[in-house]
């Protein structure tokens, strides 16, 4: 098992915790999600593959939406939570655990749309990685369809390399929760280790750790035209509303 499996199999019954209101934040993402499926001329009638599903936080709000959704990942155990989450919000998903620099492994279908949300990305820890994920993907692609992801500004924080992110603080029922990540560099690699501190009945803090490279956008749109796909633009949170940046590939 490596370090991003052992990360989200750890997290997966804490994940919603990086959150206020998980299941408002699904819905949310969804409608960001619709709204820019249908600019570029995709309704719900589209079938969509979310191949780094997590817990389901955009694949059960998109088929609430009535999109039929595959979803998939690499976590055995963020796959159970995904499911139980599905059956608690009454949407009918196809669940498949799949690596996305193999999906061919698992499926032979195309999609119309296929998304990789929440910088799955930059797990990647090399050029060659990165680039046989995006081969991977492009493949499970029908012809003028489209891949839909979110990364970090890396652009922005390579410039800095800042060694912690900005802490989420939520106000609860029954206290507060707060939650932050510190980050160690080594070139354009970094090492995380996810806080998560409850303070409400009583004390608890969970820590998780894991692994991201620094993935610029010049480098991520080089590799999918490489791929296969004709057209690559990118969005920001002003324009989308969505909380990182969103690249759009056509293919």
């Amino acid at each position: 098992m490596n370090i991003v499996q052992t990360f989200y199999d750890n997290m997966a019954e804490s994940y919603d915790k990086l959150f206020l209101d998980w299941n408002a934040e699904s819905r949310g993402q969804a409608l960001i999600l619709d709204r820019l499926f249908s600019k570029n001329g995709f309704d719900k009638k589209k079938e969509i593959l979310d191949c780094a599903c997590g817990i389901g936080t955009q694949s059960i709000g998109l088929a609430a939406l009535g999109y039929q959704v595959t979803a998939s990942d690499i976590s055995e155990k963020e796959l159970a939570e995904a499911k139980k989450r599905s059956l608690e919000n009454n949407v009918d998903i196809r669940f498949e655990c799949a690596d996305f620099c193999a999906l061919e492994d698992v499926f032979s279908e195309e999609f119309d749309i296929v998304i990789c949300m929440d910088n799955a990305l930059p797990h990647m820890l090399t050029h060659e990685a990165l680039a046989s994920a995006a081969k991977s993907i492009a493949k499970r692609v029908k012809k003028g369809g489209i891949f839909v992801a979110s990364i970090r500004d890396y652009d922005a924080l390579l410039m800095e390399k800042p060694p912690y992110s900005p802490p989420y603080i939520h106000k609860t029922e029954k206290g507060k929760r707060v939650s932050f990540q510190t980050w160690t560099w080594e070139d354009d690699i970094y090492y995380l280790t996810q806080y998560i501190i409850d303070d409400e009945e009583k004390l608890q803090v969970s820590k998780f750790d894991c692994a991201y490279r620094a993935t610029k956008r010049e480098e991520l749109t080089g590799l999918l035209y490489q791929s296969g796909f004709s057209e690559v633009s990118w969005q920001f949170p002003e324009e989308t509303g969505f909380y990182q940046p969103v690249v759009m590939a056509k293919k």
